[in-house]
């Protein structure tokens, strides 16, 4: 199976997003989107829009918002690698993601070694909050717990 970068509008990768995705639904913006394609029928998408960190949202920094496959193997990567080449030609100087993953604090989350490969670095470790209050409610706690820890990584 050869797999192929393909154009996407938001509203398709959204509706991927929505059926793939396991704890995120869709994205109301993006600069660009990105689809991965085996010849037949699309097997993952990349949305890269503005960083959601206002601290982050320099003008020169974009964020993989969301990044959906159906397991196809080597899709991450080469969705990951095109959102860069691109951002890059779009004149941006980082692109930055964050991966979550069931796992104790300081060890590598599954897929940051693959990512690693890639040329990705290691920015952030932090338990995902969820709703952003220090005192998180049963339910947010709850969301805490599935969600695991939140990486940052940064290429």
């Amino acid at each position: 199976m050869r797999l192929e970068i393909v154009p996407m509008t938001l509203k398709k990768a959204n509706a991927f997003v929505a059926e793939h995705h396991r704890h995120h639904g869709p994205v109301t913006g993006h600069k660009f989107s990105i689809g991965c394609s085996d010849g037949e029928k699309i097997v993952g998408v990349a949305i890269v829009g503005r960083p959601v960190s206002r601290y982050l949202d320099d003008g020169w920094t974009l964020e993989v918002n969301r990044l959906c496959t159906d397991g196809a193997r080597n899709a991450c990567s080469m969705l990951y690698a095109s959102a860069w080449r691109a951002a890059r030609a779009l004149g941006y100087k980082r692109l930055v993601t964050y991966i979550y993953g069931k796992r104790k604090r300081g060890q590598p989350p599954g897929r940051w070694l693959e990512m690693r490969r890639a040329g990705w670095r290691l920015a952030v470790d932090r338990q995902a909050q969820a709703g952003g209050r220090l005192v998180p409610t049963a339910d947010e706690a709850a969301v805490r717990a599935e969600k695991g820890i939140k990486t940052g990584i940064v290429l």
